[in-house]
């Protein structure tokens, strides 16, 4: 059995789940998803509780067990809570802002890196003094957030000397050491 799997998915207070056919629906006040499954597992909903059980034990069916519990938990707690991804701009001039859903970013090239952030994702962009310009993600869809941070820090992946580039806050970089003097 599953670990992942058997484990029961409660629903928060405020949020619907219908089953369809093969597909799921999930709305809450923060939005609403839905998330298309195979015939090998079947998804119950009982009160306030969702449980997934498989059809057969091919292997097949184990490993969409863990994946559509996984996925259906990830879309009941968008919808009730949210997602946020933060990402950091470390640069000297480096900048960010946000027009709408137009997010304008220099990353010390010779052009701007302007990218249009879906309808389903918000965007903030934060310049204190003192600090590095901050990027603020907000999304009910998980899999949509980290796909957009992901292309977000794609233009410019943090270097390993100086740490210059685009890095999610709090992430630890593994910095290498600089060239060492010329032995004589």
């Amino acid at each position: 059995m599953s670990r992942i799997g058997k484990l029961p998915i409660t629903i928060p207070a405020k949020v619907e789940v219908k089953v369809s056919g093969n597909t799921v629906h999930v709305k809450g006040p923060k939005g609403e998803l839905s998330q298309k499954m195979e015939d090998g597992v079947q998804v119950k909903v009982d009160g306030n509780t969702i449980t997934l059980e498989r059809a057969t034990e091919q292997k097949r069916h184990r490993a969409l067990h863990g994946l559509y519990r996984a996925l259906i938990n990830n879309m009941v707690i968008g919808v009730s809570q949210g997602f946020t991804k933060q990402q950091e701009l470390v640069g000297v001039g480096y900048k960010a802002s946000n027009q709408g859903q137009m997010l304008d970013m220099v990353l010390g090239y010779s052009h701007h890196f302007i990218f249009e952030i879906p309808v389903e994702v918000k965007v903030t962009t934060k310049t204190e003094k003192g600090s590095n310009p901050t990027i603020i993600l907000e999304s009910a869809d998980k899999q949509l957030l980290g796909a957009v941070s992901a292309k977000i820090r794609s233009f410019r992946t943090p270097e390993p000397y100086k740490g210059k580039g685009i890095k999610f806050t709090g992430e630890v970089l593994r910095r290498k050491a600089g060239k060492s003097a010329a032995k004589k």
